[in-house]
C-alpha cells in the first residue's frame, strides 16, 4: 500500500445511483432470510410497545415529570426513536462491521474503489428490518401532536426536520469515530459498549437533569461537551412549542452536528494513514 491510503478517485460516481444500488441489494438480503426479517420487525414492535405502556403507567399517576406532560413526553419519546431508528438502519451496520473490514482485509478493496471511502463504508449495508420500525415513533408523534392540540406551521416542521438531521449527523459522527478507532486498536467492542452506555442518556429531556450538582454536572457535559442531550431535546422542544432555554441553543445543536461531521472525517482519515494493507 502506498503511505497514502486514499487513492485518487477517477471516476465520479452517481451517488443516488449507488445509494439505490445498496439499497436493492440490502432488499434483496432480507429477503433471502424472510423469517429473521419479520421477528426484526416484531420484536422492535414488541419493544416500542412496551415503553408506550411503562411510561403511560408512569404519567397516569402524575400530570408531568418536569415540565413535560403526557403528550409532549410521547412527542419527545417519537423523537428519539426517529433518530435511533434511521441511525440503526443506515449506519449501525456499516460502523459495526468496519473492523470485520479490517481483519479480513476487505478494507483494501474498500479504499481501492473509485468512490468516497467514508460513503462506501457508511452507507453498504441497510437495516431494512430496524427502517420499517420508523413507521412506529412517527405515529406516535402524529398522535401527541393532536392530542396537544396545537397548530404546526411550515416553520416547525421545517426547523423539526433540519434539527432531526442534525441529531441524526451528530450520532453517526460519534459512531464513525468509534469505528474509526478499530484500526489502531483491532478490536473495539468495548467502544461500541460505550456508544450504548452514553447515549442511554439521550432517551430523557434535558430539562430532567438538573435540582442537584451531579444533575446539573450531568446536563451540563451532555449539553456542551458531548451533545447528546441537545440533539433529541431541541428538536423535541421545537415541535411541541416549549421554549428553548437558553434561547440560542438550537445554534449549540446545529453547531455540534457540523463539527460532529468534519472532526469525525478527520479521525477517519487520520486512521486510515495508520492502516497497513492485509497483504503487507
Amino acid at each position: 500500500m502506498s503511505s497514502d491510503p486514499i487513492p485518487a478517485k477517477a471516476l465520479h460516481p452517481h451517488y443516488g445511483r449507488v445509494l439505490w444500488m445498496f439499497l436493492r441489494n440490502s432488499l434483496i438480503r432480507e429477503m433471502a432470510f424472510r423469517g429473521n426479517f419479520l421477528i426484526e420487525i416484531v420484536t422492535n414492535g414488541f419493544w416500542f410497545c412496551a415503553q408506550l405502556v411503562f411510561f403511560s403507567l408512569i404519567f397516569g399517576n402524575v400530570p408531568a415529570v418536569n415540565g413535560w406532560s403526557r403528550d409532549q413526553y410521547f412527542a419527545f419519546m417519537a423523537t428519539g426513536m426517529i433518530i435511533n431508528t434511521l441511525i440503526e438502519a443506515f449506519f449501525m451496520p456499516n460502523c459495526a462491521n468496519f473492523s470485520e473490514l479490517i481483519r479480513t482485509g476487505n478494507l483494501d478493496f474498500a479504499l481501492l474503489k473509485p468512490i468516497d471511502t467514508q460513503f462506501l463504508v457508511s452507507f453498504e449495508k441497510l437495516d431494512l428490518g430496524a427502517l420499517c420500525h420508523l413507521v412506529l415513533p412517527v405515529g406516535l408523534l402524529g398522535y401527541a401532536l393532536g392530542q396537544l392540540d396545537r397548530p404546526i406551521g411550515a416553520v416547525d416542521v421545517v426547523m423539526y426536520l433540519g434539527l432531526i438531521l442534525m441529531g441524526v449527523t451528530f450520532f453517526y459522527s460519534l459512531m464513525l469515530v468509534l469505528a474509526s478507532t478499530s484500526i489502531w486498536f483491532g478490536r473495539n467492542q468495548g467502544l461500541y459498549e460505550f456508544w450504548f452506555y452514553i447515549t442511554i442518556f439521550a432517551r430523557y429531556p434535558r430539562s430532567i437533569y438538573g435540582g442537584s450538582p451531579s444533575g446539573d454536572a450531568l446536563r451540563f457535559v451532555f449539553s456542551y461537551v458531548l451533545p447528546i442531550l441537545l440533539v433529541v431535546t431541541v428538536p423535541a422542544e421545537v415541535v411541541v412549542g416549549k421554549a428553548l432555554e437558553p434561547s440560542w441553543i438550537t445554534l449549540v445543536t446545529v453547531a455540534a452536528a457540523g463539527l460532529g461531521l468534519y472532526g469525525s472525517r478527520r479521525v477517519l482519515y487520520l486512521a486510515l494513514r495508520s492502516y497497513r494493507s492485509a497483504s503487507s
